[in-house]
């Protein structure tokens, strides 16, 4: 059975040849890009239906879409911070930060987004199912330079 090393690899082979951004192949089996590329970039599982749809699209084997089914190790190599609430931004940064790059690459090109010209904003949002933390990252694009 695929790994979802593999079945990673094999995703952004079959993006590039075909041109496809993540909003297209989002559309294509109707998901949100931010999910759509958090799960081929191996972060989260994807139900059958989105794993085959995904598949058909990037005309990628029945492997691919098994191991897109396959629930995620989510791991990563650094100290894991204690604090719960510090803990769970860790967390998302941990299991979204590569989808968050991908994304911000494919929109600006190469750079970084800054931590200097860099503001943020916390807001809380009502929810009669319970209520909602709202984070606001703003940061200027930095692209990396040549010379």
């Amino acid at each position: 059975m695929m790994d979802k090393t593999t079945m990673t690899k094999e995703i952004l082979i079959a993006k590039e040849d075909k041109g496809l951004s993540w909003e297209a192949i989002a559309q294509a089996i109707g998901m949100s890009p931010e999910w759509t590329t958090s799960a081929c970039l191996g972060m989260n599982s994807m139900p059958a239906d989105k794993a085959a749809a995904l598949c058909k699209c990037l005309d990628l084997s029945g492997d691919v879409a098994a191991a897109l089914e396959k629930f995620p190790l989510k791991t990563w190599e650094q100290a894991v911070p204690t604090d719960p609430l510090v803990y769970r931004i860790y967390e998302i940064v941990g299991v979204y930060g590569t989808t968050i790059k991908e994304l911000i690459h494919e929109k600006f090109g190469d750079g970084i987004m800054s931590a200097i010209d860099f503001t943020m904003d916390i807001q809380k949002k009502e929810d009669p199912k319970g209520d909602r933390v709202v984070i606001t990252l703003d940061g200027k694009f930095l692209p990396y330079k040549s010379w």
